[in-house]
């Protein structure tokens, strides 16, 4: 069963994200910050990672780029999701290393899609 890291502080965000990815027989693991994202990660690799920008610490946009820049987390598929939703921002999602950039709110089927795609699941 393939794992997917959700890292988002909002409580109610994190329910909706997990409950769809577990819906379609996903496993999921939650994180609130980059640094329990970072910690958990550490503990178990995740086949892909869901990853809000605005987080408390370091933003989504820092810890994607730590993880892209890493041998042992280079490879790990990132989609990150956030309000800030402008062509600058997905520009600089992207320039970070991620794999896809999501508008919130979350458009469910098109998030189990593109999470799907990205660990051909």
């Amino acid at each position: 069963m393939s794992t997917v890291l959700v890292i988002e502080d909002t409580l109610t965000d994190v329910e909706i994200l997990a409950g769809c990815l577990r819906q379609e027989g996903l496993q999921v693991i939650t994180a609130r910050s980059s640094e329990e994202a970072s910690e958990k990660i550490e503990r178990q690799k995740p086949d892909a990672i869901v990853l809000d920008v605005v987080l408390p610490g370091r933003s989504g946009y820092e810890l994607c780029r730590q993880l892209k820049s890493q041998n042992t987390t280079s490879d790990i598929p990132i989609v990150m999701c956030s309000t800030k939703d402008s062509d600058i921002d997905r520009f600089w999602g992207i320039k970070q290393g991620a794999d896809a950039f999501l508008p919130k709110p979350i458009d469910k089927d098109e998030l189990v899609r593109t999470v799907k795609k990205l660990i051909r699941f």
